[in-house]
């Protein structure tokens, strides 16, 4: 089952399902929504502006930070806050602060200038020279690299990652969902170890 979900700010919307988190389903989006810290922790806080009955209800630690003043005109934690039932929600999300220049970017943008201020025939030298270096790693890399290696580690490191990803969204779930999900892992393992165990009693072994 699936629901329709809005981010207003962004224009953005599309189809998650039942059981989503308002964080995964900006994230699936494309769209990365901002913290807002409270005491040593950040927390992502969007506000709903409407469809909030479809989604869970404040966890604890929704109802200690948030005050009622700000729950009530529809703010949520994104990590928190999971769509339960059909129909439509429309979000909206916080500003984007202003961020300063990185160090990185400083570097690309005192490079530009300088390259900028350079004769003609020093930039083309130094163009040159940037793409002799190009070329030449491209070749050592194409020689020396040995495929199948990197293509377990590509397997590895991928696998991997999508452990460490579901293992991350786990740890940022709030304690209340985390008990009930258990339950129904714990529940579901049970029936599909009680068919294995029918499938094996249908099938007695034949005598000679």
């Amino acid at each position: 089952m699936e629901v329709e979900i809005k981010f207003e700010r962004e224009d953005r919307s599309g189809i998650v399902a039942i059981g989503t988190y308002l964080l995964d389903a900006a994230k699936r989006l494309g769209i990365e929504l901002e913290s807002e810290e409270f005491g040593e922790t950040d927390f992502f806080v969007v506000k709903v502006t409407s469809g909030s009955d479809l989604l869970s209800a404040p966890t604890k630690t929704e109802l200690e930070l948030l005050s009622a003043e700000r729950r009530g005109q529809g703010e949520r934690f994104a990590h928190h806050a999971k769509i339960e039932r059909l129909g439509e929600i429309s979000v909206m999300t916080a500003e984007k602060k202003q961020e300063e220049k990185s160090t990185e970017e400083e570097k690309k943008e005192e490079y530009r200038k300088g390259f900028e201020e350079l004769p003609l025939e020093k930039k083309i030298a130094s163009l040159l020279e940037l793409e002799a270096i190009a070329l030449s790693e491209t070749f050592s890399f194409v020689i020396n690299s040995p495929y199948k290696i990197i293509d377990m580690a590509m397997g590895v490191l991928a696998e991997f990652g999508l452990k460490m990803e579901d293992e991350a969204k786990n740890e940022t779930r709030p304690e209340e969902h985390k008990s009930r999900d258990d339950a129904k892992s714990k529940a579901k393992g049970e029936s599909k170890s009680k068919k294995t165990t029918r499938s094996k009693n249908s099938n007695p072994p034949q005598t000679a």
